[in-house]
Formats: C-alpha cells, structure tokens, sequence
C-alpha cells in the first residue's frame, strides 16, 4: 500500500525542486525525504525527477502523479488544519433559543458587545427543550417547563398578556361598556373592530379571550403579520386592537403611540425562566447572556 507521507514528501520535492528545501518545510531530514522519494519511485516502478543544475525536475510520469493527487492531498492538509487540536485561544459560542419578539427587545443590541460567538434559534418551546437536552442550545428563555432530568430552570422576570390599541382609537365605548361590567357586550364590540395578530402564534389572543370571555375567539383578525414587533409598529398612532405582552410595547406605551386597553378582569401573567443543562460546558458565556436578561426592563 502507498504510504501517504511519501506523497506528501513527493508534492513538497516537485513544488520546490529540491531535497533541501522539501526537508526543511516537512520538519525532517534530507536523508528522510531521499528515502521517501527513494520507496515512491520504487512503489511506482519509475524514475519521478532528473537533477538539472542542481534542480530537480519532474519527468512526465511525475507531472501526471501530481496532478492526479494534488487535490486529495490538499484536503488532508486542510482537514488537519482544522481538527489538529491547537493552543490558539477559540471564541467559545452559544446557542440560544427563545421567540423573535424577546431576542428583538432584549438581546438583539448587545450581539456587537460580545466576545464569543452566538446562534439565536426560534422555534416551538417544546422543540427548544428537546433541542436543549441534546446539546443543541445552551440557553432557552421561555414562559414554560419541562421535567427532563437534564434540564434546570430558574425564573427571572414575569410578562403581562393586556388588550391594546393603537392612540387613534376610540374606546370610549368599551370602555364604558367594562366600566359598568357588561362582558357579553364589551365582547361583541371588540369583534366589529379592526385586529391584529401573527401568522405563527395566536396563543395570546386564545388564552386572553378564553380567561374572559369564556370562549375561543370566534373572529378572523383583519391583518395577519410576521411578528408581536411588526403589530407593535403597525397600531402605534393608528387604530386597532391586538393582545400581546405588555413589556414588548412598554416604549411605545410611553411615547404615547399605544395604549393598554384592558388588562382583564382574568389577568394572564407568564413567569419567565432560564432553561439550560445541568452541565453546560460554555457556562461563563451562559451567565453573561443571563445579567443581560436581569438588567432589561421587563
């Protein structure tokens, strides 16, 4: 079988022309690379260079044995390259799951400050878990939990489902309507009027009717966007309605682009927690993420 090294030995000869310079670019000796061109030549049943003023040229047959594995032999090196364990220091990185809205409102301007590489992934929260435990995500912010063994969950902030309107709409009506605590009417209204909701998740706007109304929402929402940001930006100054949680239009709330409508005579409040593995071998950069979450307003 043919040795790899005296490939690597062929390819370092023909490229430089000379025993010295092969030996000196592959760490051995000059004896050692003659030895190997030596056992090449004799695998292949042909002479594979000719000294010329002190060169070594390559005959016809070497040109083609060049040719032929310049290419795997490239790969190799590079593949060594990459997998040969190294002291150079490497960014650690973090995958983190959680919905769009929290990594847009939280997470999102902090991304250019960090000193380690990051993966945001969304998905399903159930998704997230199973994802977590197999060592897929590192971190998941989420309103929920699961029992697997593996996991742990620390809670460190709390979000409040509320009804909300952009500021051109008037909700006198309903709100006189609440005032006097006529439910069924109040309901009634709030269906003639204009709505928005995402196309992925409508989870806020099911929990929140049930919980006060008794039912599933028995409506079609007018505009079905990407996400809770794009409804933000949409009713902020206009009209409309949508239920969404509090903190992701608390700037918009307080500029006066949007009001809380209702917050329910039910109020629907979600724990947020930190999932992550019991054993998590990046947990300084973990940790980091988590103070960043700690600090946000929520």
């Amino acid at each position: 079988m043919i040795n790899l090294e005296w490939l690597r030995t062929f390819k370092s000869v023909y490229e430089t022309q000379s025993f010295t310079k092969a030996a000196r670019d592959l760490y051995i000796s000059q004896p050692g690379v003659s030895l190997h061109i030596g056992s090449l030549e004799a695998y292949v049943g042909y002479s594979l260079f000719e000294r010329v003023s002190k060169k070594l040229i390559p005959t016809e047959k070497a040109k083609i044995l060049y040719n032929f594995t310049l290419e795997p032999l490239l790969k190799l090196e590079t593949a060594e390259q990459t997998f040969h364990k190294t002291t150079k220091t490497e960014r650690a990185t973090v995958s983190i799951g959680m919905c769009f809205e929290t990594f847009q409102f939280t997470l999102e301007k902090h991304i250019p400050t960090l000193n380690f590489n990051v993966i945001i992934r969304f998905g399903l929260y159930d998704q997230m878990f199973s994802d977590l435990d197999n060592g897929l995500l590192d971190l998941i912010i989420t309103p929920k939990k699961t029992n697997i063994k593996n996991l742990e969950f620390e809670a460190f902030s709390q979000e409040k489902i509320v009804l909300v309107n952009g500021s051109g709409t008037d909700t006198s009506e309903l709100k006189t309507l609440l005032k006097n605590n006529k439910i069924e009417e109040a309901e009634n209204w709030l269906k003639q009027q204009i709505w928005y909701s995402t196309a992925a998740d409508m989870e806020h706007l099911n929990n929140f009717w049930k919980a006060n109304f008794n039912r599933h929402p028995d409506f079609k929402p007018n505009y079905i966007v990407p996400n809770i940001c794009s409804i933000v930006r949409c009713l902020s100054g206009n009209s409309g309605f949508s239920i969404i949680p509090d903190f992701l239009c608390k700037k918009e709330i307080a500029n006066g682009g949007i009001e809380i409508t209702w917050e329910g005579n039910q109020k629907i409040e979600n724990v947020l927690h930190f999932g992550e593995r019991l054993k998590n071998p990046v947990q300084n950069e973990v940790n980091l993420i988590k103070d960043i979450f700690r600090k946000e307003n929520f």
